[in-house]
């Protein structure tokens, strides 16, 4: 590789990382990647599940079980297992368009992993004894409470907006927070929205805090013009 001298002996303007700007020309665009992503965990989903159905569901087995010590590893496997295909098709849709967006948001995952602990957690500790819980509901409620909030914690109007648009098409599923059907882990949805919450809280105070650290100076870091401003 090589480049022009400035006028002191090092490498001047000349010199053009051209492998990075050939990968900034064919990589995805992220539409397109979180779209990927997306569809690549749903598709895990039915593969998980024809797997249990074939299996006589014995991997439901693995969900979470209240308050038994055992029960604690279903924290990681429930969201992955279903009660059959029809709890599985009923969260299809909405996972997939709620999880686009917030990886759109480029915060799916520290957003995930908090609901999804926060949301296992809930049902380990508040669920009925001797039941087993499995689905992606919890986190499909804390993907939905988080696109919901964060505007409000970022103060962005147009995160607000979207927010609003979202809630007008799955704003109705909250109400699965409420105790009405047994069969149903209100309390997955619960902490899940729980978790959604408290996920757009904890990211909007590490971004206001980054772009503290990086907000520019009136004149710059030094005073002459410099507007890359300093980091605090």
């Amino acid at each position: 590789m090589t480049g022009s001298l400035g006028p002191y002996g090092g490498a001047g303007g000349g010199l053009t990382p051209s492998g990075s700007a050939e990968a900034k020309r064919t990589s995805w665009p992220l539409w397109l990647r979180s779209a990927v992503v997306i569809v690549a965990l749903t598709a895990l989903l039915y593969v998980v599940e024809a797997i249990d159905a074939v299996s006589d569901h014995d991997l439901d087995s693995a969900g979470i079980e209240s308050r038994e010590t055992d029960g604690l590893s279903g924290i990681v496997f429930s969201p992955f297992l279903h009660d059959g295909w029809e709890h599985l098709l009923a969260n299809t849709i909405p996972g997939m368009v709620l999880g686009f967006l917030v990886l759109m948001a480029k915060r799916f995952i520290v957003t995930t992993l908090i609901v999804w602990v926060v949301s296992g957690l809930g049902v380990w500790l508040f669920s009925p004894t001797d039941v087993v819980t499995v689905g992606a509901s919890g986190i499909i409620f804390g993907w939905l409470t988080y696109i919901l909030v964060r505007g409000l914690f970022n103060r962005d109007i147009w995160q607000i907006l979207l927010g609003v648009v979202v809630f007008f098409v799955y704003g109705g599923v909250l109400w699965g927070v409420v105790p009405t059907d047994g069969r149903v882990s209100w309390q997955g949805h619960l902490f899940g929205a729980i978790g959604g919450v408290l996920a757009a809280w904890y990211l909007s105070g590490k971004d206001r805090k980054r772009d503290h650290a990086t907000a520019p100076t009136p004149y710059g870091a030094n005073g002459f013009g410099n507007n890359r401003g300093t980091a605090l």
